[in-house]
Order: C-alpha cells, then structure tokens, then sequence
C-alpha cells in the first residue's frame, strides 16, 4: 500500500514542525526547521510506541492525564493546585505530553485549558490501572502462599527480615 504525501511549508518565522503517519507498520516522518529542509525517515511502529510510553514516563504526567480524564478540559491553576507543582515544572509535563499529541490546551481569555488530544488516553489508563491491579493481586497470593511454608535452618543467626546477626 502507498500512500501519497505532500509537504506542507512551514509558517515563516515558525519552529521546528513535524509530520508523521502510518504506511504499513512503519513511520514516516518529515521534520522541518528553519535550518534545514524535509527529510524522510522510516522508524519501526515499535519505536514509535516505545516514544508514546517515553511521554508517559513520568508519575505527575500519569497523574496530569488522570485529572484531565475525570474532567471535559482543566485550567492550568487548577492543574497547578491537584499536582503541587511549581509553574514552571508543570509546564515542562505539559510540554512533553503536548509533544507527545496527548493533550491539547486551549486558551479562553487570560486562563490555559487543557484536555485529551484523544478518548483512548482515557481507556489506556484505565487498562494499566486494571492491568496494575492484576498484577498486584497475583504478587499478593504469591507472597501469601509463602507463610505456611516450613522454616529453613540456617547456619547463622537471622532475624525476622533476613538479615544476618
């Protein structure tokens, strides 16, 4: 399958911009700054969601889309106030989930909203939570298995942590 493309020119004056899609399993990107001109590589579909895990690396960007999960769109002062964050550290998460095209923001007269770039961001969370869950349930039985489990003798004195006295 072929897919036709054609560059889009980017506005002057503008930053660096970047084009991405899909043609069988493998990516295409056209990256435009003002210092160079289009160029084409092909990354692995892989790559590319280990790049979308990246973006979602981090406990207050999870906690950032959580928020925006629960709610049509959230101001950044009240993004500010849930996290604890200095603005400026709350900003740089925003930045990397906007890079990421996980969020969108909005502004609406001096105030910045932001909301999910998409609903499935939602339902991912939802799987890891429930996957997360899961997991923990059955590390749970695991360890829980182990208590009637008969003593080993040891040749040195251990305590109830393991640790040798």
């Amino acid at each position: 399958m072929e897919v036709e493309s054609t560059p889009v020119e980017a506005p002057i004056g503008s930053t660096a911009m970047s084009l991405e899609f899909r043609v069988d399993e493998v990516v295409t990107s056209w990256k435009s700054s003002p210092m160079d001109q289009f160029a084409t590589t092909h990354r692995p579909l892989y790559e590319v969601k280990a790049n979308l895990f990246k973006g979602l690396a981090h406990p207050v960007r999870i906690r950032v889309l959580e928020v925006l999960s629960a709610s049509p769109d959230v101001s950044v002062s009240a993004l500010l106030t849930d996290t604890g964050l200095e603005a400026s550290h709350l900003s740089q998460h925003l930045s990397v989930l906007r890079r990421h095209n996980l969020v969108v923001a909005e502004r609406r007269a001096s105030q910045v909203f932001y909301r999910l770039a998409y609903p499935q961001v939602a339902d991912l969370l939802a799987i890891s939570r429930a996957l997360l869950v899961e997991i923990l349930h059955n590390t749970q039985q695991q360890l829980d298995s182990t208590v009637n489990l008969p003593g080993i003798p040891v040749s040195h004195a251990v305590d109830d942590v393991g640790d040798v006295t």
